[in-house]
């Protein structure tokens, strides 16, 4: 079996781009979108829909094999690539992807994945392909590779990194969006072992002394007791872009900022909690170093919060220096930011045998597609947690990642003699 061409076709994502940088400077909320001008690079507008570039290989067989290109909400900051725009790279995947991969065996993953990670971008300057486009065809390699193998993407992925996969299914990380009460109520119903996000992006939403977040986490742990069973005990994720670090400034060890973390854990008790992106220092060192000096304080306070490291770990030698640093308790593997899902899966293993936890992350602005091979990266890694997409209504993620990594579970789990002879 070989691969006999590659297509590339314009289409939509599951959220939308949103400008960061314009939103943290104070763009009012105007409707669903925004007032006011885009300051990044490639933006026309301050949110504007999402797009994904679907791609698919046509096997010797007849099969086709889909994957699809997309990129983060918050494309252009951090360190990240810029804005995506699909139909720029349809001429870059049916060229040079294609040339590159007609002809190919697709039980190969690797081999094919990494060559796609080496080919170059648009320019002539050394640059790579969009992390977008290495993302999206990596999914259908890997889709291609399992058909060809006659196994789940899982066992694709476990074989190639030498690992056992998971045997239970990864806990599911649900994201609110700005719906942060009542898609918080569905997650509370539906037993989430993660939740909500909260999506903490403005100073409106956290307050301008951090009351906001304090008073979301109280009324949110009242409900989960309200709510959930007797064993429900899930964690709380909040994601805050950076403000707290606004709000308060470094140095991050002093009281003044331990002292607010503490009352974060107060209100979200007896519940865990995770806080994402807790400063952007503008930087990946000045971000690591930030970092740890953030989770050194809260440790020596004896404050019981984990930090996540999101902004300026998008690479996977990125997430390998926040690890070595000791700079998070949780780092995010941001999936359509490292390119290739190999790689994704390889940031996630960094963090075996360290006291950093992988949280295989991605975005809210995905599709379908991608979502359902994250589910395979995360069963083939046993990461800490993986992240219900795409989407913003929570229902639709959480239902597709989930139901992905149950039937793959039942499709790995090996039948008894009774079950074989009855077959």
């Amino acid at each position: 079996m070989q691969i006999e061409s590659v297509r590339a076709v314009p289409g939509v994502s599951g959220f939308y781009f949103d400008d960061q940088r314009a939103i943290k400077a104070g763009a009012s909320e105007d409707g669903f979108g925004y007032a006011g001008d885009p300051v990044t690079d490639g933006f026309d507008a301050v949110r504007q829909a999402g797009e994904a570039l679907l791609v698919e290989l046509e096997l010797s067989d007849g099969t086709a094999i889909r994957g699809d290109c997309g990129a983060v909400q918050y494309s252009g900051t951090g360190g990240r690539d810029p804005l995506f725009r699909a139909a720029d790279y349809v001429p870059v995947v049916e060229r040079t992807v294609t040339d590159r991969l007609v002809g190919c065996d697709p039980d190969a993953f690797l081999d094919n994945a990494t060559a796609i990670e080496e080919l170059p971008g648009q320019r002539s300057d050394g640059e790579k392909l969009h992390t977008a486009v290495r993302y999206g065809v990596s999914q259908a390699l890997l889709f291609a590779a399992a058909h060809a193998r006659r196994v789940t993407p899982t066992a694709v992925l476990a074989d190639e990194l030498d690992v056992d996969p998971a045997t239970e299914p990864v806990p599911v990380f649900g994201q609110s969006g700005d719906d942060r009460y009542q898609n918080a109520e569905k997650m509370l119903l539906k037993g989430v072992p993660v939740l909500p996000h909260g999506l903490f992006n403005s100073e409106e939403k956290l307050g301008t002394d951090g009351e906001g977040l304090v008073e979301y986490l109280q009324w949110l742990s009242d409900r989960a007791r309200d709510v959930g069973s007797a064993e429900y005990n899930p964690r709380f994720h909040v994601d805050v872009y950076g403000l707290i670090g606004e709000l308060f400034g470094p140095p991050y060890d002093r009281a003044e900022v331990t002292s607010y973390f503490g009352r974060l854990c107060k209100a979200a008790a007896p519940f865990s909690l995770q806080v994402e992106g807790p400063m952007d220092a503008g930087g990946h060192t000045a971000q690591i170093e930030s970092m740890t000096e953030l989770r050194e304080g809260l440790a020596t306070a004896g404050v019981d919060v984990d930090i996540v490291a999101d902004e300026w770990c998008n690479t996977l030698e990125d997430v390998c220096a926040f690890v070595d640093a000791g700079a998070a308790d949780v780092v995010q593997v941001k999936t359509p930011d490292l390119g290739g899902l190999h790689r994704s899966a390889r940031a996630v293993m960094e963090c075996k045998g360290t006291d950093t936890r992988a949280y295989l992350g991605g975005t809210c602005n995905e599709t379908a597609v991608s979502a359902r091979a994250c589910a395979h990266v995360a069963l083939a890694t046993n990461a800490a947690q993986l992240l219900a997409k795409p989407g913003m209504g929570f229902d639709e993620g959480y239902m597709i990642v989930t139901n992905e990594m149950r039937r793959t579970l039942a499709r790995e789990k090996p039948q008894s003699p009774e079950a074989a002879l009855n077959d």
